[in-house]
């Protein structure tokens, strides 16, 4: 059928390859912020960052739905929150998130990574002082958009930093101010694409293209992990 259509094929491949890994996770942060402060997405500020992040991801109505459902299901396994730090190829420094039902599970399959990747797991809270946890918030940069009116507007919700790149913007606030951020973005009716709290490198360091190249690797390895949720790096 030609190569065109082998191109297209391939990259819908990939799409959907992406889509069966990203829906689950997705799922699973509605799930525990339902079951953590209620399913009512206007009482929850966690709740709706995830739905509006699922909904940033084309994630179809009818799978929010159900994962907000699942959180009161009598079967609904108990779920937790884990993070694994360690240092990764070149002594890059890894923070991992992950999301578990099986803890014994999770840090096999974890430091298997770590350990074929040429790094290794450290002790929890090894690395506590090398990342801070930020409320992240990132919305379009729409036609009209006066982004000087948007930082006023946001300061007094706990934005530290605005920060546009092309047509994204990304508001950076405190980590206790994630809830009163991302109202105000909503109620400032911005795009959101995406909010949650991330872990930002205090000291980022240089890398060459090489070495940063291992540490994708790794990355996409950890990401492809069922369990893991976000992976943070010291790469500047």
């Amino acid at each position: 059928m030609g190569r065109a259509f082998e191109i297209r094929r391939g990259a819908k491949e990939k799409r959907w390859d992406k889509m069966s890994k990203l829906f689950p996770k997705l799922a699973t942060s509605i799930t525990m912020a339902a079951k953590e402060g209620g399913d009512d997405p206007e009482s929850n500020a966690k709740l709706r960052a995830a739905i509006a992040t699922a909904k940033a991801e084309n994630m179809p109505k009818d799978n929010i739905t159900k994962a907000i459902e699942r959180a009161t299901a009598k079967d609904m396994a108990n779920f937790a929150e884990v993070n694994y730090e360690g240092k990764g190829p070149h002594g890059v420094l890894f923070w991992v998130e992950c999301a578990t039902d099986n803890n014994t599970r999770t840090f096999s399959n974890i430091r298997t990574i770590f350990n074929k990747s040429g790094g290794g797991l450290m002790n929890s809270g090894g690395l506590e002082f090398m990342f801070t946890r930020k409320a992240v918030v990132q919305f379009k940069k729409t036609e009209g958009l006066d982004l000087d009116e948007v930082e006023l507007a946001l300061i007094d919700h706990g934005l530290e930093e605005l920060d546009a790149d092309g047509d994204e913007v990304i508001a950076y606030g405190e980590f206790t101010s994630f809830g009163r951020l991302s109202k105000a973005c909503e109620d400032l009716e911005l795009e959101v694409t995406k909010a949650k709290t991330e872990r930002i490198a205090n000291q980022p360091a240089e890398f060459t293209d090489a070495q940063i190249d291992e540490a994708m690797e790794m990355i996409d390895k950890l990401e492809d992990d069922a369990d893991v949720m976000s992976v943070y790096t010291n790469i500047a």
